[in-house]
């Protein structure tokens, strides 16, 4: 009965997209006699974590959890943070036994809230890594993880594409390309995500709303423009709801020719919008420097960005290996002349064919119609 119990916690778990971040996503149930008496999924930052929410909700339905069993999807926390450590809840229900399916690789946590456990006499379980309910935690978490051990910000790279690769018709039209199954599924994505990211000429051609439809968020992701001169439209869509904007613009020198003018833009930018923030980062090229944008991310405790942008913002992030997954959705027709899912220019990425890939599947969806590729990015594309 373990996996089913873990099953439930990672359901629960699933409950915290949009809601937890910067901290991981973790579910956690209570049973005794063979009964779910508790259970409850990490709230906002700063609130309190899975374990602590069954244990509460153990007590609001009037049931005793003292020597329950405690399934988890992620280790309990033992430190001190913005809450204290869940390690301290469970013993104050001394339960006969505690089954993790996942170790934290925090390292404030990894391996410390088990052996804690274990010092205060519980039986603990942790699943194997290769288990499939451990894969599943580790996939949910995959910001957070990533943010913890390679001290970086997961992106993921979405777009939606004819079999030739095109996004778009010459004249830059896209609405729609892929169905309305593929386009659900996509917004069930940008859920995940603490930041959607995009680039001023999709504002000025597109002008999107980067908005989260059809799925349930708590904390709507922030909408960010890459927006080197400050050119986004004080009327643009993306202002019409509560979620907060970020433009991130080229910090000029002020012997710039665009310095007065995108001074000038920001001013009235900010006053039409007091909630706006505006991000300034160096120049790189002519545009503004990804890497520093993504320190920048990184810096601000974001464990995942959504990117949703035009040809030459997703060849940047590309070549600039800023990328972590692919998230293709393939409609079933062919443009011929049209645009590029990513535009490369002249640039040659791929110097030799023997090389190994790139990138790795890890599913192909059919949804509708269409198919949804996704890939992750191999290890040694990293280190090369």
């Amino acid at each position: 009965m373990d996996d089913f119990y873990l099953n439930r916690s990672l359901i629960l778990a699933e409950q915290a997209i949009s809601l937890s971040s910067p901290n991981p996503r973790v579910g956690c149930v209570l049973v005794k006699n063979g009964q779910i008496i508790g259970e409850g999924h990490t709230q906002a930052a700063g609130s309190a974590h899975a374990e602590v929410m069954a244990i509460r909700n153990a007590t609001e339905r009037g049931l005793d959890a003292t020597g329950c069993t405690v399934y988890v999807t992620l280790e309990p926390c033992s430190h001190f943070g913005r809450t204290p450590p869940c390690v301290n809840a469970l013993k104050s229900i001394q339960p006969a036994r505690v089954v993790v399916a996942l170790l934290d690789v925090n390292p404030q946590v990894s391996g410390q809230g088990v052996s804690a456990l274990r010092s205060a006499g519980m039986l603990v379980d942790v699943l194997p890594s290769s288990h499939p309910i451990a894969v599943a935690t580790h996939e949910l978490n995959i910001g957070f993880i990533e943010r913890m051990t390679r001290g970086k910000v997961y992106t993921r790279l979405k777009t939606a594409a004819s079999l030739d690769g095109k996004t778009a018709l010459p004249d830059g039209h896209s609405q729609w390309i892929t169905s309305d199954a593929a386009r659900t599924d996509g917004h069930r994505w940008r859920a995940r995500a603490d930041v959607i990211v995009t680039g001023i000429g999709t504002v000025l051609h597109d002008n999107p709303q980067m908005n989260v439809r059809g799925a349930r968020v708590a904390h709507p992701p922030m909408k960010c423009v890459l927006d080197s001169y400050a050119r986004t439209p004080l009327n643009a869509r993306l202002f019409e709801d509560d979620a907060s904007v970020c433009v991130v613009c080229a910090d000029l020198d002020e012997s710039h020719d665009e310095h007065a003018g995108q001074s000038a833009r920001l001013a009235a930018l900010c006053a039409a919008h007091t909630a706006v923030r505006i991000v300034r980062v160096p120049m790189l090229n002519g545009r503004v420097d990804l890497a520093a944008l993504w320190v920048y991310f990184h810096e601000q405790s974001f464990n995942e960005i959504h990117v949703e942008a035009g040809g030459v913002l997703n060849a940047a992030l590309l070549s600039a290996r800023l990328i972590d997954e692919l998230l293709i959705y393939q409609a079933p027709r062919v443009v011929g002349a049209g645009l590029p899912m990513a535009d490369f220019g002249d640039a040659l990425i791929l110097d030799d064919l023997q090389k190994k890939p790139n990138w790795q599947w890890l599913d192909v969806v059919r949804l509708g119609e269409d198919v949804r590729l996704r890939l992750r990015k191999t290890q040694h594309h990293n280190e090369t």
